[in-house]
């Protein structure tokens, strides 16, 4: 229970970290801080990566581990003659989730805030059944519109408040799951993971969530041989069953054309040697991940990819299971042990 413990408070520091996209300088030191103990080199890229690097035995290939630790939020686009805020969205924020959240405006000082709505009361007939646009939204920090001018200026960034946390039954729901439950498990790796004898990097990319944009610059920077993105995909809830996963069932591989098919069934051929649980998840095409990124960096790097099921995705809420948060940790730190025994040409067709 102590190890279960202790990676629940490991993803829970990462994901108390606020930093939407593009704004991701704002967590990388405590993000290099983490990692730092656990590598023998450490870097911040141009675009805001950072790249650890744990030494191999060897030295002989270069292996990568990706995860992205921006957030989706929301940007300060104007402040009304009253103190409130205007906004646009930063990713894929679900307008549906917006009224009545709680968020923090990073201003000068964090700044605590609600996101108002017109209350049903008041509502036309025709309002009733339809959603609120963004650009129809505002938040409402409670300062006064002199304290607001003082302390907020337009482009400032926007986060969602907490969630709750623990839940039953080995779940945990927190904001930004995405992707900083993969983050954490990288971390978890250089933790462990006794030296191998290939030189094993962490890519903790920035901007994904608006275009991959880190990925593609760390990949091309690392060139590795073969790399690991490790990302969240959909878990089953009450609206929602096709494509998803149970929540609990294991760690979920993905197949495709965007994956190394050698790098899939080897994973696949751990798990099952090992016992670990995992799905299999079929993508034709774009898996929206960074992996779609990493694949076709520089001249090409066989690419496969690991997912948590995630319940709830983009919004303050996320929730998974920590079983299924094991399951990825040991099935990467299996695949690395026995990467020393991968032959020289076991990626060719």
């Amino acid at each position: 229970m102590r190890g279960m413990k202790n990676l629940e408070n490991t993803i829970r520091t990462l994901s108390d970290l606020r930093g939407i996209s593009g704004f991701e300088y704002r967590i990388s030191d405590e993000i290099f801080n983490l990692f730092k103990p656990y590598c023998d080199e450490i870097k911040q890229d141009a675009l805001g990566n950072i790249i650890a690097l744990k030494k191999g035995n060897k030295g002989n290939k270069k292996i990568m581990l990706e995860a992205h630790c921006d957030e989706i939020g929301l940007l300060v686009s104007d402040i009304d003659e009253n103190g409130f805020l205007s906004f646009v969205n930063i990713g894929g924020v679900d307008s549906r989730i917006l009224p009545s959240a709680e968020v923090i405006v990073h201003a000068k000082r964090d700044i605590k805030g609600v996101i108002g709505a017109k209350p049903p009361h008041l509502q036309d007939a025709d309002e009733e059944n339809k959603s609120i646009k963004i650009k129809d939204m505002s938040i409402d920090t409670g300062l006064s519109k002199e304290e607001v001018k003082e302390n907020i200026i337009i482009g400032t960034p926007v986060t969602l408040s907490q969630s709750v946390g623990k839940l039953l039954n080995n779940n945990i729901s927190l904001k930004t799951l995405d992707d900083r439950a993969g983050v954490a498990a990288i971390l978890e790796i250089f933790k462990k993971l006794d030296r191998i004898d290939a030189d094993l990097y962490a890519s903790i990319s920035v901007q994904e969530e608006v275009g991959l944009r880190g990925a593609k610059t760390s990949a091309f920077s690392i060139m590795s041989d073969f790399a690991i993105a490790i990302d969240v995909c959909h878990a089953i809830t009450p609206d929602n069953s096709k494509e998803a996963f149970d929540s609990g069932s294991g760690v979920v591989i993905t197949v495709g054309p965007n994956i190394h098919p050698k790098i899939s069934q080897k994973l696949l051929d751990i798990a099952k040697k090992y016992d670990i649980k995992t799905n299999i998840e079929v993508s034709n095409g774009d898996t929206g991940t960074d992996a779609w990124a990493i694949q076709v960096a520089g001249a090409g790097i066989p690419t496969g990819l690991l997912s948590i099921p995630l319940k709830y995705m983009h919004t303050s809420v996320e929730t998974m299971n920590l079983d299924d948060f094991s399951a990825l940790v040991n099935l990467i730190e299996k695949f690395l042990k026995e990467s020393d025994e991968f032959s020289e040409d076991w990626l060719c067709y």
